[in-house]
């Protein structure tokens, strides 16, 4: 069953090919959607039986390597082009598959009537494929590949609406911004290879998982790769690209943005664990990194208007979370952050979409409300897919951030742990804040003029799928304070087996502080869904005033810091001035042009005295032969 997982891989790109090159000439939409949709699904069908195959064998048996070819064999360097079966690849290989599945699914109906609806699918065809080699890739550089393959993705997806000036420079902005990441991430792959000789990931950790802690080496290794994971991931300070990317279409951010691209940095260093248990300081770092970027985008995401912007920052601010996770050693938990995340943030999405749908385009929250009887539907799965991002027990949300902050608590870390359970309220503050605007109060739009109306069936139906996942899917990680097993930490607990041991953690036993922790993060969470729904339904005059009070702080969260503006003036800027004077003006135009016109000159002068010569007249040219020849016999003669 292992070997089918190279088919899981093909067959996105089968789909992308297709529709592609043949997709253009189809007329119907039905067909190009069922391709595109068609291969991402048996592709999630295959690999639900190689993890059903998995489970039934022995922890040693489950990594599994399936080579199919020799790559690259250069000097040192002797790549194979495998893939890595184990639990960590697979929950990730379902995760993409799955929420992939449902998500092309859904481009059905909200695609319709596109003039490049083949186009789109081609394109999401091959993000998937992209994605699979990313988290399947059994050593640094095929994961390389993929992990440049789904940023090229994502430009062209991002960047989808091309006629549209806002969407091409949301694109640029999200491919340049992704290249100064990885910039770091190919540093760190050098001194990987410098360091061990190879870039497979088995050889690598084995070699690792003998070294001291500490070693300067692994520092700067584990610190390179965690600046390509800062820029593909979004963290702070590369996180400007992805609320600008929500210029794609809605199921563009629910997949890229939400659920897989977003997600591989995370993905990366907990791939890389046994690397980073060796590198405390970098540990560290990641932690800071990840609290400051969720702090910093759930503040902002108080402020903002637009419906996929407000999920925009709430996506930057949950992989913060991760980041802390992975920070405080608590990896597995990182990836059950990851994978309940998939769920209702792909909900909130697609969500959102049909929302946007129902409205004809709008996204201004200020301009909806009362939706809930318009769109029954939609209104309750989003209103699950924001219980479960709040962190309500028993959905899927409150598990995995549960035991974040948790592990937060248990590393000592009092501060990290009380700014973690401050973001945590403010998620559910803006969640319901988004909510109350939308969905309960009074509409704020011409009702006459705009109709809304529930999405067709090939919308709700992934909504209701993800809706119940949202649900349930956090009950692989029940704690033990509640009576559960954490399956999860069981199942993902040999991929992280070399960390835990370098780390040396102490298992945690059911304490009375657990329970602690758990009815804090559930007030927590249950305050800031009464202040939203307080200050924004009841008295709405509340967020009026404070506004007003503290205009100021206001004016800086509703421009998100201005980083943006920041970035204009201290990079973008200068280097288009730069470029624009010194290099257009001055190399291009006054250098490059200068030397080629200058040679023109240089010719046109010669030309012109040579030129006079060239009489025409037969007398005047014996002569200068005969003056020629006695020029050479006098030369011979005495020289």
């Amino acid at each position: 069953m292992y070997d089918l997982i190279g088919l899981v891989v093909l067959l996105p790109l089968v789909g992308a090919a297709l529709n592609g090159l043949l997709g253009w000439q189809v007329k119907n939409e039905k067909t190009i959607g069922m391709v595109g949709s068609g291969t991402v699904g048996i592709s999630f069908i295959l690999a639900v039986l190689i993890f059903i195959e998995m489970l039934g064998r022995e922890a040693f048996d489950r990594i599994v390597v399936v080579e199919y070819f020799q790559w690259i064999v250069a000097g040192g360097l002797d790549t194979s082009f495998a893939y890595q079966v184990d639990q960590l690849s697979i929950v990730m290989t379902l995760v993409v598959t799955g929420v992939g599945f449902l998500i092309h699914v859904y481009s059905i109906g909200y695609m319709q009537g596109d003039p490049g609806f083949w186009r789109y699918f081609a394109y999401l065809n091959l993000f998937i494929f992209a994605m699979l080699n990313l988290v399947l890739a059994d050593n640094f550089l095929l994961l390389f590949l993929g992990w440049e393959g789904v940023g090229l993705c994502s430009y062209l997806l991002i960047g989808f609406w091309y006629t549209k000036k806002f969407t091409g420079d949301a694109a640029k902005k999200a491919f340049i911004v992704n290249r100064v990441g990885d910039f770091g991430f190919l540093i760190g792959m050098f001194l990987i290879f410098i360091t061990f000789g190879t870039l497979k990931f088995e050889p690598i950790f084995a070699q690792a998982s003998v070294m001291v802690v500490g070693e300067p080496v692994i520092f700067w290794i584990t610190l390179m790769l965690f600046v390509g994971a800062v820029g593909k991931s979004a963290q702070i300070p590369l996180f400007v690209w992805l609320p600008d990317a929500m210029a794609g279409p809605t199921p563009v951010s629910a997949l890229i943005h939400a659920a897989t691209m977003v997600t591989a940095g995370v993905y990366m260093v907990a791939r890389s664990a046994t690397l980073y248990a060796l590198a405390p300081l970098t540990l560290e770092i990641v932690a800071v990194i990840g609290l400051l970027t969720a702090v910093m985008a759930a503040t902002i995401a108080i402020t903002q208007n637009d419906i996929k912007k407000v999920l925009a920052y709430s996506t930057v601010s949950q992989l913060g979370f991760m980041f802390l996770a992975l920070g405080v050693g608590a990896f597995w938990v990182g990836i059950f952050h990851v994978y309940t995340h998939a769920f209702f943030k792909a909900l909130l999405f697609l969500g959102s979409g049909a929302v946007i749908h129902a409205m004809h385009h709008e996204q201004d929250i200020q301009k909806m409300g009362g939706l809930k009887k318009y769109m029954p539907k939609t209104y309750i799965t989003f209103l699950i897919g924001a219980i479960a991002i709040a962190g309500i027990p028993p959905l899927a949300g409150f598990f995995s951030k549960d035991e974040i902050l948790a592990y937060v608590w248990h590393d000592g870390s009092v501060v990290l742990w009380f700014f973690a359970a401050l973001t945590a309220g403010l998620t559910a503050f803006y969640m319901f804040r988004l909510m109350s605007l939308t969905f309960w109060s009074k509409p704020r739009f011409n009702e006459e003029r705009i109709h809304p109306h529930e999405a067709p069936a090939t919308m709700t139906i992934p909504l209701i799928i993800l809706a119940v996942l949202s649900i349930v899917g956090g009950w692989v990680g029940i704690p033990k304070a509640l009576g559960g097993g954490l399956a999860v930490k069981q199942f993902l607990a040999p991929v992280f087996e070399r960390a835990d041991r370098i780390m040396a953690l102490p298992e945690h036993g059911v304490h009375t502080i657990d329970y602690f922790l758990i009815i804090i993060s559930v007030v927590i969470a249950a305050a800031g869904i009464y202040l939203a729904i307080t200050w924004y339904l009841k008295k709405p005059e509340v967020p009026r005033t404070l506004a007003n009070r503290f205009s100021g702080v206001y004016k800086v969260l509703s421009n998100k810091y201005y980083v943006d503006e920041l970035y204009d003036a201290a990079i973008v800027n200068p280097i288009e001035r730069g470029s624009r004077k010194m290099l257009w003006r001055g190399v291009d135009v006054g250098l490059i042009d200068g030397i080629v016109n200058g040679i023109a000159k240089v010719i046109a002068v010669i030309s012109k005295y040579g030129r006079l010569v060239q009489v025409g007249v037969v007398q005047g040219y014996a002569v200068v032969f005969v003056f020629g020849i006695v020029f050479i016999i006098f030369w011979l003669l005495f020289r």
